[in-house]
């Protein structure tokens, strides 16, 4: 009847490839080799909800046997050996449909569930896509018998009238009053149905909301509203029809249509006018001030209502507070304008939307109706919060975990009545300083994620099983990073550890465990500066800009502990290595290899900065020291892709590129002096032609240098002599004396080792040498540019320009 909602893989396709001995009890008697030639048609039937033994039950019954008979006659006709076997249940069926067709229907029913349940066993991700099938099945079953109600009522009163008109001619009143009694009794059937299916309908609305919602978090979303509003006008139709049943009966002044039909009609389609106004296209959750944003909303039954209007309504944004959009929550459905304005006075939740808390700029736009897509809605497009009013925060509150919301308002006339249509935003954090965004983010993650459907605005528990916390935490990464290698168990347990501040929780007992908002981003880690989300979006962001390949190629362990770390490269050999993310920085990964006598070391860790200087891959190839990623293998075969392949450059000069080692590998350290050759001959009139190249090589700062690394090679900028015709000849430099560190310039300082907080081995980090510093400016984070800049100005090789012979 419906346009099907969930086009994917049925039941059947899973069935079909299971070992059939799984399913010998659940057919029971009824053959295996028949169930395979009925396929998928099964499961499309109503079986479920075929009961009772009303005349509408006892219709669909035969209508379904009916089809069902045909589907087995097609078969016998094509099923080869199993056609004698398909005809024998053919007639069996047939026979039994006569005398108990419920014991069919029951049969199949039973089947139907039980193939479900396995498949759903054997993965559960499928539940919800079976659930969505079953409840868009029962969504047609009920709308079917709705019409049916409607087509008998349609009967009963055009009986009522023939009686009526006839009634001068005829002595037999109970007739009449006999038509009046079934007539009522359809009406009050037809209403309750109506109910049910417009609650359903409704709550399939919230169910969309609440997946957009998840959207936020990264989770799948499909936002195609045209099913819905499918739903909404088949119910718009219904209520039509039933206006005009009603009408036509009320001219008769039998006094059937009581004021108690009339109201409940009246309400119903006012609520289902009400409900089909929604934000499709949410504004930014975490919203700042003097910025611009965008937002749409969607009245689905618009083509029905403004088609054909010389003017379209209205619509105003505004932002309300959680106190606000709580009083709005507790507004009756059934409310018109006309009912507002007259009880303004006495009723809180009547105010206007007016009386937001913040000054949004170009917060009105129009309805347009699409004709080509039966589509009705509007578009914000530059819509700019230019202040907020804080409200009273409770507790130990901050301004990021204060949660308002966009309202959206319009008012709707239709059929003489006018209707006050609202829909409010995704909870929405407004800061005024992009300091405030990660905790603001935290507040929206955890009101996305943990909020239950039609909840009381913005109620979120304080409170949640570890388990939603793991998969809510699977989601934002993936989603954020943009991978498909999810998080396994042994990265939960580790984050669990961390959380928890227990690096001996077992695994087993986090099943029981709940985390709270305060684990989660108000209270700091142990024995950190830093909440466990501060450090993990940190991660998110990491991965994201400088490691998502690496990542999605399992090159990276990730979230796993130093204990856990040791534990396994202990049996290693030297030169083995893995990456984990730091669990000391924010948005760091670190290397941790067996190095020398089977000890374990962690490198200092790189940060998205020191990537986009150089790359992971450049890093672990210039480490010689490193030789096998753990369980995966060589490091070039690994790690070959990644690295980066030195142009021949074609502009006259000498490529060169930055390398990293770690203090205290001997063989590395021999590079550390400065070196100093002829390179180039001087051309005549070229006046870039270098006469002598410089190579020096410097050890980077000790708290981090643009290459984020244990040590650094910079090449020296190259010295320049004027060409051969303009100042005469040139004289070749002399060689330099041994090299000894430039007084309070550049210093060679010998490597480091500490013991991390929190390391039972005393595993050390292996820390950056040097900081570079010119007229007492230290810095820690520097461009390749900037260095070169400095030592462009380096005392010492500001000499050596000085000294250059002039001719």
């Amino acid at each position: 009847m419906f346009p099907n909602m969930a086009k994917t893989s049925t039941v059947w396709s899973y069935v079909s490839k299971m070992p059939q001995e799984q399913f010998e009890t659940l057919y029971g008697c009824f053959p295996q080799r028949v169930r395979y030639h009925l396929g998928d048609w099964l499961e499309t039937q109503p079986w479920e909800h075929i009961s009772g033994t009303d005349s509408f039950c006892t219709e669909k019954a035969n209508s379904v046997l009916k089809e069902l008979m045909e589907q087995l006659e097609k078969a016998a006709r094509s099923c080869g050996k199993d056609g004698p076997l398909v005809l024998q249940w053919l007639e069996s069926l047939k026979s039994l449909s006569q005398h108990e067709p419920m014991r069919i229907i029951q049969l199949f029913k039973t089947i139907c569930k039980g193939e479900m349940d396995a498949v759903v066993k054997k993965n559960s991700r499928l539940s919800a896509v079976f659930q969505s099938r079953k409840e868009e099945m029962m969504f047609n079953y009920r709308s079917m018998k709705l019409q049916h109600k409607l087509g008998q009522i349609s009967v009963v009163k055009q009986n009522l009238k023939v009686a009526l008109e006839s009634l001068p001619f005829h002595t037999q009143v109970h007739d009449i009053s006999s038509l009046q009694k079934q007539w009522i009794m359809l009406i009050e059937e037809s209403l309750n149905t109506l109910s049910t299916v417009q609650d359903q309908a409704i709550k399939r609305i919230d169910i969309w909301k609440k997946q957009q919602q998840l959207a936020g978090n990264g989770a799948p979303f499909d936002g195609n509203l045209l099913p819905l509003q499918d739903r909404l006008e088949f119910l718009f139709g219904i209520y039509n029809e039933l206006f005009h049943l009603v009408g036509e009966l009320g001219e008769t002044g039998q006094g059937l249509v009581t004021p108690r039909f009339c109201d409940q009609i009246n309400s119903g389609f006012g609520a289902l006018i009400k409900s089909s106004f929604l934000v499709d296209k949410q504004p930014p959750q975490v919203l700042k001030t003097q910025t611009k944003f965008q937002a749409s909303v969607n009245f689905m039954l618009g083509s029905k209502i403004l088609s054909g209007l010389n003017k379209m309504p209205v619509i105003r944004a505004n932002i309300v507070t959680e106190k606000r959009a709580q009083e709005l929550f507790l507004v009756p459905s059934s409310d018109t304008l006309s009912e507002i304005v007259g009880n303004n006075s006495t009723r809180t939740g009547s105010r206007t939307a007016d009386d937001g808390s913040g000054e949004i700029e170009n917060g009105r736009s129009m309805f347009e109706v699409t004709q080509a897509t039966k589509t009705c809605g509007a578009v914000f497009k530059n819509m700019l919060l230019k202040k907020i009013k804080r409200c009273e925060r409770k507790g130990s509150e901050s301004v990021t975990e204060e949660k308002c919301a966009i309202l959206f308002t319009a008012e709707i006339n239709f059929s003489g009545s006018t209707y006050i249509v609202q829909a409010l935003s995704l909870p929405v954090v407004v800061i005024v300083h992009g300091n405030q965004d990660n905790n603001a983010k935290a507040t929206i993650l955890w009101d996305n994620a943990f909020s239950e459907i039609g909840r009381r605005p913005f109620f979120v528990e304080e409170k949640v099983p570890w388990k939603k916390m793991c998969v809510t935490l699977n989601m934002k990464f993936v989603s954020e990073v943009g991978t498909k290698h999810e998080l396994c168990p042994e990265h939960f347990w580790f984050l669990a550890q961390k959380i928890f501040g227990e690096n001996c929780i077992r695994f087993d007992d986090l099943k029981e465990r709940s985390v709270s908002w305060a684990q989660f981003n108000k209270e700091p880690l142990q024995e950190r500066n830093f909440t466990f989300w501060q450090w993990f979006d940190g991660v998110v962001d990491l991965t994201k800009k400088q490691l998502r390949d690496y990542w999605s190629d399992g090159l990276i362990m990730g979230f796993v502990s130093k204990q856990y770390v040791h534990k396994l490269l202990s049996n290693e050999p030297n030169g083995t290595f893995l990456l984990r993310f730091s669990d000391s920085e924010i948005g760091g990964i670190t290397i941790a290899h067996v190095h020398g006598s089977g000890q374990i070391q962690n490198i200092q860790p790189f940060t998205a900065r020191d990537l986009h200087i150089l790359s992971l891959g450049d890093r672990v190839k210039d480490l010689k020291q490193l030789t096998h990623l753990y369980q995966k293998g060589r490091k070039d075969d690994v790690f070959e892709k990644y690295y980066n392949k030195v142009a021949d450059s074609s502009n006259g000069y000498t490529k060169a590129r930055i390398t990293i080692v770690v203090p205290g590998d001997k063989s590395e350290e021999k590079q550390l002096s400065p070196v100093w050759t002829d390179h180039t001959p001087m051309e005549e009139g070229d006046i870039c032609q270098p006469s002598t190249s410089t190579n020096l090589q410097y050890a980077s700062p000790i708290h981090g240098s643009p290459v984020g690394s244990p040590m650094m090679h910079v090449p020296a900028q190259t010295l320049y002599n004027p060409p051969l015709g303009t100042y005469g000849i040139v004289q070749p430099l002399p060689p330099l004396p041994e090299p000894t560190p430039f007084p309070s310039t550049v210093g060679f300082l010998p490597s480091y080792s500490f013991v991390e907080n929190n390391t039972p081995w005393g595993q050390s980090y292996v820390p950056e040498a040097s900081t570079i510093q010119q007229e007492n400016f230290t810095r820690s984070e520097l461009d390749f540019q900037e260095i070169l800049g400095l030592l462009d100005n380096d005392i010492a090789i500001s000499g050596m320009q000085d000294s250059i012979p002039m001719q």
